[in-house]
């Protein structure tokens, strides 16, 4: 097996690449969409049926099987012999801030649905948060690269 993973892990890297880039894509976009939901978004109460549309579709079809792909790809590269020195911090930093993001990733599922029962926070509130995933991405790029 793990020849096998070596063998592989060039691809398996290559996949877990292009699966960050989606789903960092869809972290960075959906609590902007969330911005102009929540500030322009409202008709009569009821949210805009383009707004719910957008946000769905990015968040099931986009967000959620990129972040499957990510979390198989990356577990593949982790179990790969001689990858992962765990006696450095870097691994164990870049696996807190990917739990965060995944955290986040699952925070902004509840608030698309309290979006779509009309309980939206502040514009401001998510403008805030559109800025977590770019600090998460520093973290995990810096480890990745740096090793420290």
């Amino acid at each position: 097996m793990t020849d096998l993973l070596s063998t592989l892990y060039p691809w398996i890297k290559s996949l877990h690449v292009m699966a960050v880039i989606s789903w960092m894509a869809g972290l960075f976009y959906l609590p902007r969409l969330f911005v102009y939901h929540a500030e322009r978004g409202m008709r009569d109460g009821e949210p805009s049926q383009s707004f719910v549309i957008m946000e769905q579709k990015l968040l099931r079809l986009i967000m959620n099987p990129a972040m499957i792909v990510t979390w198989i790809a990356g577990l593949c590269l982790v179990f790969t012999p001689g990858i992962v020195d765990w006696g450095y911090a870097w691994p164990w930093v870049k696996a807190a801030a990917v739990l965060a993001m995944t955290w986040f990733h699952h925070w902004l599922g509840r608030q698309r649905k309290n979006l779509m029962k009309g309980k939206a926070l502040d514009g401001r509130r998510y403008r805030l948060m559109n800025e977590v995933p770019t600090l998460l991405m520093v973290i995990i790029v810096l480890s990745v690269i740096v090793k420290f």
